[in-house]
């Protein structure tokens, strides 16, 4: 039996721990049923639970529920559009969310699909530091479909001009500080 301390209080016969758990008006809870003997602890039961509960909660909400961001393409889309739907997939990846790009054919572009082939290998090439395929292009209909995934990297500081602990300051943080004084005249 285990007080209410988690002090060891030996082994003591049921009715005995039951009076010092109503002596202690805490309840006796059984921790290792299967044990020889049983293992039991005096404990607010209630306030257990309610612990136990808050923990839970504290951990779900540190939990990042990942999203699946899609971003269309067509065979034709101009190098301007392409730059612009490239950084976005780039900052979905960065966030941590899944990135589903979609490239969609109408009417004679599905006699050339392989413009759409090298537009996905052109976007897969890119993005390569920054993601992993985790699906590969297939078509459904008049459509194919790419899934990305994010690669697992270092997390970035959150401020870029101000230096880490430990790292050197950088030359901008040096040009602030005054300069050395030197003796005129002195070889």
């Amino acid at each position: 039996m285990v007080g209410e301390d988690s002090e060891q209080l030996g082994v003591v016969p049921i009715a005995d721990a039951l009076a010092r758990a109503a002596a202690a008006e805490l309840d006796l809870v059984e921790i290792a049923p299967l044990a020889k003997p049983p293992v039991c602890r005096i404990m607010d039961f209630g306030k257990f639970k309610y612990r136990e509960a808050k923990r839970a909660h504290e951990a779900k909400l540190k939990l990042k529920q990942i999203q699946v961001k899609e971003v269309k393409f067509r065979p034709g889309t101009d190098e301007g559009d392409y730059k612009i739907k490239l950084r976005n997939l780039i900052r979905f990846l960065g966030e941590g969310d899944k990135a589903k790009v979609t490239l969609r054919f109408r009417g004679r572009e599905m006699a050339h699909q392989e413009f759409g082939i090298r537009l996905l290998e052109r976007i897969r090439g890119d993005l390569e530091p920054h993601a992993i395929v985790e699906q590969f292009p297939r078509l459904e209909g008049r459509q194919m479909v790419m899934l990305l995934a994010p690669k697992k990297v270092a997390v970035k500081p959150h401020h870029p001009n101000k230096p880490e602990a430990g790292q050197a300051p950088t030359a901008k943080a040096q040009k602030a500080s005054p300069p050395e004084s030197t003796a005129v005249g002195s070889k």
